[in-house]
């Protein structure tokens, strides 16, 4: 029985794991589609599109789907017209949210943020609300294994980036976001293996919350992240024991 366990336990974890590629998969799609819908489908004149290339080819999806989809959004071949929209308040701890957001149904999005805000302690505010608080920037992820730190340091300096640092697995590089993909796409001719490439709302500064408190608001960004509307979100707190 033990070994039956294990196997469903490892069932379960792969499922989990797949479904959440699926989910990264699909935001990716939406934003190659509408970043060719607003500036056509050349990646070299639409930087947009360079960017969420860039992003999926991180996130190792098929050539032929990043392909597929930009065609669409570019209206070559059908596909969902979607609208894209930003959302931002305040969650449990006074801690500020904002995320962006592609829908082809605003109402029934707005209603769903709106009612998951609600419940667990948070509220939807006005635009500029709290989006004054963060500041966008491009945030390349890269592995960390077998990598020289200095010379990393180094290679993100001479092509741009703007600052870099270690988290406690990863090298981040931060850049301006709209060279993020050109440092992106360097880096990895360079040999690095990179584990995403986004442009990221960046907070300015940090609300410390406490372990004890944080149960409702880390259920709430849980929920917000697994939103199929909602590509990005972005807040200001950093839990501490």
């Amino acid at each position: 029985m033990a070994g039956h366990s294990k196997w469903a336990n490892i069932k379960h974890k792969k499922a989990a794991q797949d479904a959440k590629r699926g989910k990264v998969f699909t935001k990716i799609i939406k934003e190659l589609m509408v970043a060719a819908k607003t500036g056509g489908s050349d990646p070299e004149a639409n930087p947009r599109l360079r960017q969420a290339i860039s992003t999926a080819k991180a996130a190792n999806m098929p050539s032929d789907t990043i392909s597929r989809n930009v065609q669409k959004g570019a209206g070559e071949l059908e596909g969902v017209d979607y609208e894209e929209l930003s959302y931002e308040g305040f969650g449990p701890e006074g801690v500020a949210i904002t995320m962006n957001v592609l829908t082809d149904n605003k109402n029934r999005t707005v209603a769903e943020i709106r009612h998951l805000m609600a419940k667990f302690g948070g509220n939807l505010g006005e635009n500029g609300s709290v989006s004054w608080m963060f500041e966008k920037l491009g945030q390349i992820i890269i592995k960390t294994e077998s990598i020289n730190e200095e010379n990393l340091f180094n290679d993100a300096l001479d092509l741009g980036a703007e600052d870099f640092s270690k988290d406690d697995s990863d090298f981040i590089v931060t850049s301006n976001p709209s060279l993020t993909a050109e440092i992106a796409e360097g880096l990895e001719k360079k040999g690095y293996e990179l584990i995403s490439s986004k442009i990221e709302m960046v907070p300015k500064n940090i609300i410390e919350v406490p372990e004890s408190k944080s149960s409702k608001l880390l259920n709430l960004m849980n929920k917000l992240e697994e939103h199929d509307d909602v590509q990005n979100i972005a807040s200001n707190f950093h839990l501490i024991s």
